[in-house]
C-alpha cells in the first residue's frame, strides 16, 4: 500500500507533470512573472468556468476576502455576521479593517452558517453577512440571499474550500458558488480542490463598478502606472501559480468528482457504526466537492482516535479545535456560550479524513477498518 497523505500533491502531479513543467518553463522564458499573459488567460477561463463576470486575481485567499470587504466601502464599526466555525481567516480580515465582526452559530448537519442565527444577529449596525462553503458543501444561499435582501446588506462568499460546487436555488437555478453573493473570495492553496504550487486567490463579482474598484486596490490603488485613486494593497497572482492554475483548472471537475468517489466509498464504510456520523449531503450531489471529508465521533473518544489513527500512520486533521469566539485574539464580552450549542459541540467531536484525488480503494479500506477497529473495541 501506498503511504497515506492528508493530501498527495506530489501524485496528482505525477499526472499533470509534462504540461505543467512546459507551462511553467514557458513563462520563465517569457520573463513576464507579474501579471503576465497566463495571469490574464487563467482570469478569462476562470469567468467562463463559474460563469461570473469579473473575476480578479491577488495573491492569496485572505488577501480575496479582505480586498473583497475594502470594495464594498465597509467603515469601522460595521457589524459583519459569520460563522463561529471556520478557519480564522474569515473573521481576521474583518478585524483587521476595525469593523466588528459578530459571530454566530452553525447547523449540526452541514457545519454551514445557520440563516436563523443570522436573522437574530442582526442590527442597525450589520452591514454584510460571510457565509462560509465549509468543508465543500454549499451554505444555504437561499436563506442567507433572502435576508440580505430584506435587511439590505452585501453577501460576501468565502469560496476558499467550495470552488467547483454548484448551487441549486428553489426555483431551480443553478449557479457555481462564488457566483451567488455581491462578491466573493477564494484560495488556490496548494491543497485546495483548485491548487497552484504556492500562495494564491482571487475575488469574484457580477458588480462591473465594484470590479473596477478592486482591480485598483489589487495593485496599489493604480489603473494607471503612479496614479493612485483609490487606497490600495500590494496583491498579485503571479505568472508561474497562474500556469499551474491554468493546467488544473480543466480537471477540476475531475477532481472533485474523485473526491465524492473516495467519499462515496468512506460513508459506506461507516454503514451501521453508530459512534460514526459521516458527512450529510444537503441539496443536489453536485452541490458538495469535499475539501474534507469530516466525521463526527459521538460516544467515543476523539482526541484518542487521532492518537489511534497516527499510531497506525494514518494522517488526519481537526478543523477547528477551538472554536472563534474562544479564540484570545476574538474574545469579546457580547458573545455568550448558550448562542453557540452547536460549534461548542463539534470543536469535541469533528475529525477530517485523508481526502483527496489519489485516495486508492486500498487505503480507503485500511483507514476506514482502522478507525472501525478503534470504536468498536
Amino acid at each position: 500500500m501506498k503511504k497515506i497523505q492528508m493530501v498527495d500533491l506530489k501524485g496528482q502531479y505525477e499526472a499533470i507533470r509534462e504540461v505543467v513543467d512546459r507551462s511553467i518553463a514557458e513563462v520563465i522564458d517569457t520573463t513576464s512573472f507579474i501579471n503576465g499573459p497566463e495571469v490574464r488567460a487563467f482570469q478569462k477561463e476562470l469567468e467562463t468556468y463559474l460563469g461570473v463576470r469579473h473575476v480578479i486575481p491577488c495573491a492569496n485567499g485572505t488577501d480575496a476576502l479582505q480586498i473583497a470587504m475594502m470594495g464594498l466601502g465597509l467603515q469601522p464599526g460595521d457589524e459583519v455576521i459569520t460563522a463561529d466555525f471556520t478557519f480564522a481567516a474569515t473573521v481576521e480580515v474583518i478585524a483587521l479593517l476595525q469593523l466588528t465582526p459578530v459571530l454566530v452559530d452553525v447547523e449540526p448537519d452541514t457545519f454551514n452558517i445557520d440563516p436563523e442565527a443570522v436573522r437574530k444577529a442582526i442590527t442597525p449596525k450589520t452591514k454584510a453577512i460571510v457565509p462560509v462553503h465549509l468543508f465543500g458543501q454549499c451554505a444555504n444561499m437561499d436563506a442567507i440571499m433572502d435576508i440580505a435582501r430584506e435587511h439590505n446588506l452585501y453577501v460576501i462568499e468565502d469560496n476558499a474550500q467550495g470552488i467547483g460546487a454548484t448551487y441549486t436555488f428553489e426555483h431551480g437555478k443553478k449557479v457555481k458558488t462564488g457566483a451567488i453573493g455581491d462578491v466573493a473570495a477564494t484560495s488556490f492553496f496548494p491543497s485546495k480542490n483548485l491548487g497552484c504550487y504556492g500562495d494564491g486567490g482571487a475575488i469574484f463579482t457580477n458588480d462591473d463598478d465594484l470590479a473596477h474598484v478592486i482591480r485598483g486596490i489589487v495593485n496599489h490603488g493604480m489603473y494607471e502606472r503612479y496614479h493612485h485613486d483609490v487606497v490600495g494593497v500590494n496583491s498579485r497572482l503571479d505568472s508561474i501559480q497562474a500556469a499551474v492554475l491554468r493546467a488544473k483548472l480543466p480537471l477540476l471537475d475531475a477532481y472533485n468528482e474523485r473526491r465524492k468517489e473516495a467519499a462515496t466509498k468512506y460513508t459506506a464504510a461507516f454503514e451501521g457504526e453508530d459512534k460514526i456520523v459521516t458527512p450529510v449531503l444537503v441539496g443536489e450531489p453536485d452541490s458538495h466537492v469535499y475539501h474534507q471529508y469530516t466525521l463526527k465521533v459521538k460516544g467515543a473518544d476523539r482526541d484518542a482516535l487521532v492518537a489511534f489513527l497516527g499510531a497506525h500512520d494514518i494522517p488526519c486533521g481537526v478543523y477547528y479545535p477551538i472554536p472563534l469566539h474562544r479564540q484570545k485574539a476574538y474574545l469579546d464580552k457580547r458573545y455568550d456560550e448558550k448562542d453557540f450549542p452547536v460549534t461548542n459541540k463539534l470543536v469535541e467531536e469533528v475529525i477530517s479524513l485523508p481526502m483527496h484525488t489519489e485516495l486508492d480503494d486500498e487505503q480507503i479500506a485500511y483507514i476506514t477498518s482502522t478507525i472501525k477497529a478503534f470504536i468498536n473495541k
